[in-house]
């Protein structure tokens, strides 16, 4: 059989490093993911960095709101194998050498930090990127101010729960599709990537479905269902 569903290594490889690390996006690029999925969060500087929560709490040996800290203060606190928080520059400089797709997700669901989706759309489009970035949230509204400064990007809707009239929606609110905690039948030009699948028999599953895409925390499995299903 066939499959045209790509993989996306969710947060980076967190099955063998640090999430959001930029030794776990390395590793994932060089061994040939497709895509990478991370989070942005701003600074009290209005600096983009890559971390999941609106605080250092979980995934460093700090503690406090990424909002409320510039990035001389942030990086002074490290995840666990000793790496700085990175800033989306960071991850810019390196991913824009492979041909991946890049999924930047805006943390923007509990705090809108202002002016973050101009700031972070500015700073991708200095990157001669291989792939179109994909831009995705939680919350519609960061979506519809990307969305009104740049019309030319890829933007999904984040969701844990069934969209209701998925193909009205996508029209009304300018989304390529949806990126959902569950698989919807959904009309073929719409695009669907699951998150967080990490289990065998629902990788094949949705390789089988031929959505768009999957997003998982172990890459390397999914590379080897892939694999063995295309044989």
């Amino acid at each position: 059989m066939t499959t045209s569903t790509l993989i996306f290594g969710h947060r980076g490889f967190p099955k063998k490093f640090p999430e959001n690390s930029l030794a776990g996006f390395e590793y994932a690029l060089i061994h040939g993911i497709d895509g990478l999925e991370f989070d942005v969060h701003l600074t009290r500087d209005s600096i983009p960095v890559i971390i999941h929560d609106e605080t250092i709490n979980r995934t460093t040996d700090g503690k406090g709101l990424v909002g409320e800290m510039t990035l001389e203060e942030l990086r002074q606190y490290h995840l666990a194998n000793g790496e700085p928080i990175p800033t989306l520059s960071g991850l810019m400089e390196m991913a824009y050498h492979y041909p991946v797709y890049l999924n930047l997700e805006f943390k923007t669901n509990k705090i809108h930090y202002i002016d973050i989706e101009e700031i972070v759309l500015t700073q991708v489009n200095r990157y001669p990127l291989q792939k179109p970035m994909i831009y995705s949230s939680f919350n519609l509204d960061s979506l519809r101010l990307a969305y009104q400064m740049d019309a030319t990007q890829e933007y999904c809707l984040l969701a844990g729960h069934h969209i209701i009239n998925p193909q009205a929606m996508t029209l009304a609110e300018h989304l390529k599709g949806f990126h959902l905690r569950h698989y919807q039948e959904l009309p073929e030009d719409i695009v669907q990537r699951i998150w967080t699948i990490d289990d065998a028999k629902t990788m094949t599953s949705l390789f089988e479905k031929n959505v768009a895409g999957v997003i998982t925390d172990n890459f390397e499995l999914a590379q080897s269902l892939k694999g063995a299903l295309l044989k």
